[in-house]
């Protein structure tokens, strides 16, 4: 079993579905409101875990009625949560806005997540004794790049999904294995609109480059080969939410399996397309037996 761990954010998603997203200044009728679990760096670990890995999550929820929530959530999807730590104050939490074709819009409030500026020794062996790590920005930079550091020293590949995007300092990219951006961060990065211009930069930083690009599938570039795209499964999406963290967590357990990188994206593009015909970030996310039967 492919051991994962994971370093990143827990959040409370506050759902809101809505025929339109509001524009500045306008107030809309939404039809529902749902909490979920959620955050990039559980949502990440939850898909993981489904996906027949063996997770520990490492950061921080607060001492409210969320972090309790949220928790209980995470172990009960079967990870170990030893070195989730509680922080005085409130849970991260995510209001998300949820149109009628399934996109989203989210503003993240960091809450415990912010806390987690360094690591302990507990976290440091964790990381060392995983297969895999994976990172996102959701928490202070300042443990991403120690995360990464301890990973890189351990010859533990490392995995980074750059969201929310934001400058790459060359200590952080000189530890990472697999830079994972959705189309719009790669541009972001890199200054280039097409995905292939934007892979072949950003490979001047680090060894391999995964551009997802939602409906469209996902580009693959690696050092010494040519951008390659492989298509999505053709779906009726629900809810855009998680898929892209869907498609990470899973990618990662097939990457620890040590399956082909063709087989392992079109496995995690599996997931992806049978997360976004659900309603939910973590709650939509598939268990191994519904991808191995996509």
């Amino acid at each position: 079993m492919t051991r994962i761990a994971v370093l990143g954010s827990t959040n409370m998603d506050l759902v809101a579905y809505v025929a339109r997203a509001p524009e500045p200044g306008e107030t809309v009728t939404g039809r529902e409101f749902r909490t979920v679990p959620g955050g990039k760096g559980a949502n990440q670990a939850v898909a993981a875990a489904r996906a027949g890995g063996d997770v520990t999550m490492i950061g921080a929820v607060g001492d409210d009625a969320y972090g309790a929530q949220l928790r209980a959530g995470l172990e009960h999807a079967g990870l170990d949560t030893d070195l989730l730590h509680t922080a005085e104050g409130p849970s991260g939490i995510a209001h998300i806005v949820v149109d009628d074709t399934g996109a989203n819009s989210i503003v993240v409030v960091p809450g415990a997540n912010g806390t987690v500026t360094a690591l302990g020794p507990g976290e440091m062996a964790a990381i060392a004794g995983a297969d895999l790590l994976l990172l996102q920005l959701e928490l202070p930079l300042s443990a991403v790049i120690e995360g990464a550091r301890v990973a890189h020293a351990q010859g533990v590949r490392t995995i980074l999904a750059p969201s929310p995007v934001q400058p790459l300092p060359a200590e952080l990219l000189d530890c990472v294995d697999l830079l994972i951006p959705n189309e719009h961060e790669a541009a972001a990065l890199t200054g280039f609109t097409d995905p292939r211009a934007a892979a072949r930069h950003l490979l001047s930083q680090v060894p391999a480059v995964i551009v997802t690009l939602g409906a469209k599938g996902c580009l693959y570039a690696a050092r010494g080969g040519e951008p390659v795209i492989f298509p999505a499964p053709e779906v009726t999406a629900v809810d855009t939410t998680g898929a892209g963290d869907t498609f990470v967590g899973t990618l990662a357990v097939a990457l620890g399996e040590r399956r082909p990188v063709p087989e392992s994206l079109a496995w995690a593009s599996s997931a992806a397309a049978l997360c976004v015909q659900r309603p939910g970030a973590s709650t939509s996310m598939p268990y191994r037996t519904e991808i191995d039967a996509a």
